[in-house]
């Protein structure tokens, strides 16, 4: 009897998953249930919205397909997009956003030194930062964040109600003094009126940080960065709507320390995570 309610209860759960009928998708089971494939398309088809509820359902056929491997599953890609077909799992994405910082200013600019060479192959030799807003109840919150280049790990981050250098200046010492003080570091950004304030340059000069600007305009000069606030966006921001500055600050730090850095795969670091990317460098 037991066994039945959870037969049942089995049932019902997934046939709203899949949004079919329940009869539908019991003849479904029951008409394949003999094939030794459609069990495994089954079993599979179950593991594949498991990931994708963890991966916060944004996760497309790449990751998905790379998270099975890795899980000792067999399987290709083709299988897989037939499998989410079936399912109607699909990756969510929405709309682009705006960006926050002013370059409008008369303050001294940096050379490009990066000239769109993102393939860096040491951690803490080049570090990209960026600010961009999340809108909340009591008005916007401002997030700044530096990222290292080579495995897209984001060292450290500040959140502040105000656009003053003082938002990109603690990120920043932040990220120092997580890192030990790397030496031989250069530190690229746009060419927003915080990263050209005398404050900031006056500590990057400090710590001897040779810096470096994107050409005014043109955020592919910075696109690793551009593609960290995106995906952060269209993955966890875009779905929620926060009452106050605080709501956002505790969903902003759960998101990127424990679901970009320690669970999303990144296809430019080989499906790997950003912890696991920089331990897998130690440890070579």
């Amino acid at each position: 009897m037991m066994e039945q309610l959870k037969t049942e209860h089995s049932i019902e759960r997934m046939s709203r998953v899949f949004k079919v009928s329940r009869s539908g998708y019991y003849k479904y089971i029951t008409k394949t249930k003999t094939s030794k494939r459609n069990m495994e398309n089954n079993i599979l088809l179950q593991k594949i919205f498991n990931i994708w509820i963890n991966g916060r359902r944004v996760y497309g056929s790449p990751r998905i397909t790379m998270e099975l491997r890795a899980n000792g599953y067999k399987v290709n890609q083709k299988r897989v997009v037939r499998l989410m077909q079936l399912g109607d799992i699909k990756a969510f994405r929405k709309k682009k956003y705006h960006r926050t910082t002013n370059s409008e200013h008369n303050r001294p600019v940096a050379p490009n030194l990066l000239q769109r060479n993102f393939r860096i192959s040491e951690i803490n030799r080049v570090w990209l930062s960026d600010i961009t807003y999340i809108r909340t109840g009591e008005g916007f919150l401002y997030l700044a964040v530096i990222m290292d280049l080579c495995s897209r790990m984001p060292i450290s981050f500040t959140m502040q109600k105000h656009l003053r250098s003082e938002l990109v200046s603690s990120a920043f010492l932040q990220a120092l003094k997580i890192r030990n003080y790397p030496k031989e570091l250069i530190l690229h950004s746009d060419q927003g009126i915080q990263y050209a304030s005398d404050e900031f340059r006056e500590i990057l000069r400090g710590y001897g940080v040779t810096q470096s600007m994107s050409r005014k305009g043109n955020c592919y000069d910075n696109a690793p960065m551009e593609s960290f606030f995106h995906t952060m966006k269209t993955e966890m921001v875009c779905f929620e709507k926060f009452s106050t500055r605080k709501d956002a600050e505790i969903a902003i730090k759960s998101y990127i320390m424990n679901f970009y850095i320690k669970t999303r795969l990144h296809s430019s670091l080989g499906y790997k995570t950003p912890f696991a990317f920089e331990k897998n460098l130690l440890l070579t």
